[in-house]
């Protein structure tokens, strides 16, 4: 855990969705960094921006063009404030094609991607050629492209067979099904701090099962809450399953993090169950569900005396410059 802060109070302005202030901004986390001298402050968002503050920090998670607007002259207005995160850098994941990218030119050993294709065209005709043109068998994953928080953009199919393609809503992103023996693995990012956790998943899909299906494709939830019956004991499964070597885990959120230029992201993982120490990203989403981590309060505050840290180092040295300009400019008058 870091420490307090020192002296002044470190002050952060948040622009957030209601529904994002109800599972994020918790009492327990705005106590826990009113106490260690971080305070959150609510960002009205039917003022103008540049008419609020001041603040040191600006985390925000909204996508419309007139926040963008108000966020680039802010920061022309109050430059030493820091803007967690970038607009620029967040729209790389608001699409499920350019969000997994850059994954593959990381270049970490043991780590992938799953394939996937866009689909523009709700012909099935055109899916199944561009299926076999990238080598993709069902089950396959239906994703919304556009991922923005919204309600619809975490709406998932699984697609079992040939038919299922004609009930489907381009645009959308086909993505391979990877047994992977029913557990995500969900890693956190908040700047240098990275918790990974287990979370229950879609169960392995048999040959069997998917040749003697009468379905065609099923709403995600649906069919993971139905074949929760496949184990005895789901939760038992879950405390089974083993984590990833903490050393990946790192390697993985900070390659990550350094590549995407983001400080909150989270992403999803999974283990191959065919290939042990093949590990697949699926997805990644910007300013996540920290409310579901276990001890987040302590995990984002220590995250925000970090950059209450770095924001004071810079602006001392920038201090330290100026004052030595100055002396030097004194140094040169009196040798006039």
């Amino acid at each position: 855990m870091s420490e307090s802060l020192a002296g002044k109070r470190f002050l952060i302005g948040y622009a957030l969705s209601p529904q994002k202030i109800n599972t994020f901004m918790k009492d327990s986390l705005v106590i826990h960094a009113r106490d260690r001298g971080v305070d959150l402050i609510p960002i009205d968002l039917d003022k103008p921006l540049i008419e609020q503050g001041p603040f040191d920090c600006v985390i925000h998670k909204l996508y419309d063009t007139q926040w963008r607007k108000q966020l680039e002259e802010f920061s022309l207005q109050s430059p030493t404030t820091l803007i967690i995160d970038p607009v620029n850098a967040v729209e790389k994941l608001q699409n499920r094609v350019s969000m997994l990218e850059f994954v593959n030119e990381l270049k970490i050993e043991n780590l992938e991607t799953p394939l996937q294709i866009f689909v523009s065209d709700d012909s099935s005709e055109s899916l199944q050629d561009a299926m076999t043109r990238e080598g993709l068998k069902f089950p396959l994953i239906a994703k919304p492209l556009i991922a923005d928080g919204a309600a619809n953009s975490h709406q998932m199919s699984l697609i079992l067979n040939q038919n299922g393609l004609t009930k489907l809503n381009p645009p959308i992103v086909l993505q391979e099904f990877v047994n992977h023996g029913g557990v995500i693995f969900k890693v956190y990012v908040a700047g240098d701090h990275v918790k990974c956790v287990k979370r229950k998943s879609l169960t392995d899909i048999s040959e069997e099962k998917l040749n003697t299906s009468t379905s065609e494709n099923y709403q995600v939830s649906n069919f993971s809450a139905q074949n929760k019956s496949d184990h005895e004991n789901f939760a038992e499964l879950i405390e089974a399953a083993e984590m990833p070597p903490l050393s990946f885990v790192n390697e993985v959120a900070n390659r990550m993090r350094d590549a995407l230029k983001l400080h909150l992201f989270n992403f999803d993982m999974l283990r191959d169950s065919r290939i042990e120490t093949r590990y697949l990203i699926i997805d990644v989403n910007y300013f996540p569900g920290y409310a579901k981590m276990p001890e987040f309060e302590t995990v984002l505050t220590d995250f925000f005396i970090d950059i209450a840290h770095q924001k004071r180092s810079r602006e001392s040295g920038n201090s330290d410059q100026i004052e030595n300009k100055n002396k030097e400019a004194d140094s040169n008058r009196n040798n006039l």
